[in-house]
């Protein structure tokens, strides 16, 4: 069965020595009591609770599922104790504002406890992250009474929360959504309409669901400019603030799914139901990003977190297993060169996606928090820019993670009690909601390429630059990577400029475009880890580090080339074919 250990030496590593964690208590005032050592302990802590009471529920979760039945559903076994646990533990409220019961610490350390989480049980994650985003969004956007109402519950977890916006003719065509509010004169509205694929839109794990929907007033305009947003609990709250009357709303059916099955996915039917506007009218599309944008962050480090257990279990077995002989005489797996290749791609990739997680969350950190507007600014370019690249990398990693840790188990691997297919099934889905990952390679190359005159990526350059130039005794990594950085910057450019006269071009290069984007940007994260691992006190710490800088250097970065060779093909023949004849 595959099991989970936190990996808080690892976590140590790339917060305090790669990215130097310490800057957010010494820069932001608010910030002044998470030292490093503050933050490591708390890792530790959470490491406990998720490795002992969290992550023997995954097994159990994906085997029982969810059950529904007059419209109650019913979720695995010990999943609503884990929750009381971890919401009463005060895992929930980590970085929110402490107005409203939150413990005001940075968003970087509730990252990182959310990496923990989604390796030990990624469907169980699910329900506190749509819990967090729901915070976050009405705490964007709502006015104080309903914040008052609201927050505090979601906060703590007390109470859940959702998303609502996708409809069965409404996928990414966001736009397409029917669903209808009408004024009830009162200052409310009635919502009426069915949404799907709703994330944990029932349960009775906490005494109220509060649903934060998408939908159309009677008299908006056609597409994203007519939507707007409302707060639509379960039970309506009194005036006391405890729930009261049950709303009209109800869970239609649930979803059975590949993977992620202890997560209760709900077909929502909203008859009526009574909903408050959260923003302003027909803004509803801008006010749902602000809970998407972090919460794709959010789905990278659920990714994150399976290239990690994929990594540490598949390194486990390859250890124990015995099979056959290597070259070198002896049984275990591990000596096989193969094998060792997989591992070794597995392991350049799960610790070279963790710095990018990591420092997209300390850039948020700073955007939100820092008193030097100009940082904030910097700061909020690379989030703008890395928020793409986490979801897509880490999640695409995760299902292909996934898949080398089944190869590298052989049939085991395909059998349901060694629990390493598990990984390949819960992650796929990571790949496709929130924005699938195609969509996230259009936001790139469409959006963030061309924001601030192309300042983002130039941004990017100029930083991995500056550590290439410092740093030439490290020859073996900085020269590749350069040329890596010169032939992504020349087809930046020609993205950029093609996209104004032929955005099928673009279209068709932008996966490729933002694989070969990651990549180089895990080449500078193994450049800057073989520089803090140089003086690491563990000298098998020093070498893993170094052999797996050199995988990544001679056998990973080298992808770049190619991927980057397809930016430039002519697509004329490929657009123009017709339907009828693929």
């Amino acid at each position: 069965m595959a099991t989970y250990q936190a990996p808080t030496r690892e976590i140590g590593f790339v917060l305090n020595d790669v990215l130097g964690v310490g800057r957010l208590a010494k820069d932001i005032p608010a910030f002044a009591e998470a030292t490093p050592d503050m933050l490591l302990g708390l890792v530790d802590e959470a490491a406990k609770l998720i490795e002992g009471q969290i992550a023997p529920t995954n097994h159990v979760g994906d085997a029982q599922g969810c059950k529904i039945k007059d419209g109650n559903v019913t979720v695995p076994e010990g999943f609503a104790q884990a929750y009381k646990m971890y919401s009463e533990a005060g895992w929930m409220s980590l970085c929110n504002t402490t107005e409203y019961d939150g413990q005001g610490l940075p968003y970087t350390l509730a990252k990182v406890v959310e990496e923990m989480l989604a390796s030990a049980n990624v469907a169980f994650s699910l329900y506190p992250g749509l819990t967090i985003g729901c915070f976050e969004a009405i705490y964007a956007n709502a006015t104080d009474q309903i914040k008052q109402t609201y927050l505090p519950k979601l906060s703590t977890g007390q109470w859940s929360g959702t998303m609502c916006i996708t409809e069965s003719h409404a996928g990414s065509d966001v736009g397409a959504a029917k669903t209808k509010a009408t004024p009830n004169g009162d200052g409310s509205y009635s919502i009426e309409g069915g949404k799907i694929f709703i994330t944990s839109g029932e349960h009775t794990m906490t005494e109220n669901i509060i649903h934060f929907v998408l939908a159309r007033l009677p008299d908006s305009p056609p597409g994203v400019r007519g939507l707007s947003t409302f707060v639509v609990p379960k039970f309506i709250p009194k005036a006391d603030g405890t729930p009261g009357e049950r709303n009209k709303l109800h869970a239609a059916n649930i979803e059975h799914k590949m993977g992620i099955n202890g997560s209760c996915t709900c077909v929502m039917q909203f008859d009526g139901a009574q909903g408050w506007m959260v923003g302003e009218r027909d803004t509803g599309i801008q006010n749902m990003f602000v809970m998407m944008n972090l919460a794709r962050i959010l789905v990278g480090f659920q990714g994150l977190g399976q290239c990690e257990l994929a990594t540490q279990n598949a390194i486990r077995y390859a250890i124990d297993r015995k099979q056959g002989k290597a070259f070198n005489g002896k049984p275990e797996i591990i000596e096989h060169p193969d094998v060792r290749r997989m591992l070794l791609q597995m392991k350049a990739t799960t610790e070279g996606a963790r710095v990018l997680g990591y420092e997209t969350a300390m850039y948020v950190d700073l955007s939100h928090h820092h008193p030097d507007a100009a940082v904030r600014e910097v700061a909020q370019d690379w989030v703008e820019l890395n928020t793409p690249l986490v979801k897509a990398f880490c999640t695409d990693s995760a299902v292909e993670l996934g898949s080398l840790a089944i190869q590298v188990y052989g049939g085991h691997g395909f059998i349901t009690e060694h629990g390493v297919e598990q990984i390949a099934r819960d992650s796929k889905i990571l790949c496709l909601y929130e924005g699938t990952n195609g969509i996230q390679a259009m936001d790139l190359v469409r959006r963030k390429l061309m924001m601030h005159n192309g300042r983002l990526p130039q941004r990017f350059f100029a930083a991995v630059r500056k550590e290439l130039n410092a740093d030439a005794p490290l020859g073996w990594i900085t020269r590749p990577l350069g040329r890596a950085v010169d032939e992504l910057e020349s087809a930046t450019q020609f993205l950029i400029e093609s996209f104004k006269t032929s955005p099928d071009t673009a279209g068709f290069a932008a996966v490729d475009y933002q694989r070969a984007f990651c990549l180089t940007y895990l080449g500078w994260n193994w450049l800057r880890m073989v520089k803090a691992a140089a003086s690491h006190p563990d000298e098998g710490f020093r070498k893993a580090k170094h052999a797996t800088a050199e995988f990544f250097i001679g056998r990973m970065l080298p992808q770049v080339h190619a991927l980057l060779g397809t930016v430039r093909a002519p697509t004329e023949s490929l657009v123009e074919l017709d339907a009828a004849n693929f």
